[in-house]
């Protein structure tokens, strides 16, 4: 860690990966505007028109004297803790490099497949890292409450998880509409793999009793938009979430970021930086 402008408090450094793009810009000025916590450098893909732009230019912000780079390995060597959301083949690399410089990592990029997610866990033996569909904390709230309503209500209510973002969005369902339905799994005690209905289409038959089911929907410039929907013959119950601004993510990035700081190896979520 290191101390900015002859201030007493010592401030975390933080780097991004993938600072080119709306969150990486979004966590440049996040981190700056975070007290504890300081823009230590950025990285984007090589031949990417902001490689050695001033990072605070490019988010924005006053000049910051910090340049972005391409190469992620020097990245780590100057920070304390990095913030990646970049994309899964990116962020399973970039969970070596953490393991390798032995700094923490949190990992917002949605759409990690099984090679990836392991990967992230193989480096999380050797230092902390938060990785999580939705680094917002209403959304670990959210989390929270459909864990202990599928908990409390049983297989007569059926647990639909519909969800929304704007058109450029590449991934369904999203990693949002996933890490609800891992909670509402975890309510009803079952692997959410056993019973996740993704798709409908033609002559489906009756739903299956116990099933988790998605919809995505596409459209717009919808930042997010999730609802759980708990039906049952004569009643239904939903909960649901509603992002306006991708500020969200960021100050929830920028949070978990300054909680891992210190941590043990492990990987850790949103619910151990909230300690929920």
């Amino acid at each position: 860690m290191a101390t900015q402008g002859g201030s007493k408090a010592v401030e975390a450094r933080v780097g991004i990966l993938g600072c080119g793009g709306r969150m990486g810009r979004m966590l440049i000025a996040q981190v700056r505007a975070t007290p504890g916590a300081r823009v230590a450098g950025g990285t984007d893909a090589p031949g990417s028109a902001s490689i050695g732009k001033d990072l605070g230019t490019l988010a924005g912000i006053e000049a910051l004297q910090v340049t972005v780079q391409d190469d992620p390995v020097s990245l780590f060597t100057q920070c304390d803790t990095v913030i990646d959301f970049t994309t899964p083949a990116a962020s399973a690399a970039h969970a070596g490099l953490a393991a390798q410089a032995r700094v923490a990592l949190v990992i917002g990029t949605t759409g990690l497949g099984p090679d990836h997610r392991a990967a992230v866990e193989r480096a999380a033996k050797h230092v902390p890292i938060v990785q999580s569909g939705n680094m917002s904390l209403g959304v670990t709230l959210l989390a929270v409450l459909v864990e202990e309503a599928a908990r409390r209500l049983d297989a007569d209510y059926d647990i639909e998880i519909v969800e929304m973002h704007h058109r450029h969005k590449v991934d369904a369902p999203s990693g949002t509409a996933l890490l609800l339905g891992e909670a509402a799994a975890r309510g009803r005690q079952v692997a959410l793999q056993g019973v996740s209905q993704r798709v409908r289409d033609g002559h489906t038959g009756p739903r299956r009793r116990g099933d988790i089911g998605f919809a995505s929907l596409r459209g717009g410039d919808v930042v997010g938009d999730h609802s759980v929907v708990f039906a049952a013959d004569g009643e239904r119950v939903e909960l649901a979430h509603k992002a306006s601004s991708r500020t969200v993510f960021a100050r929830g990035a920028v949070r978990a970021a300054l909680w891992a700081q210190g941590q043990k190896p492990g990987l850790y979520g949103m619910r151990d930086v909230l300690g929920v």
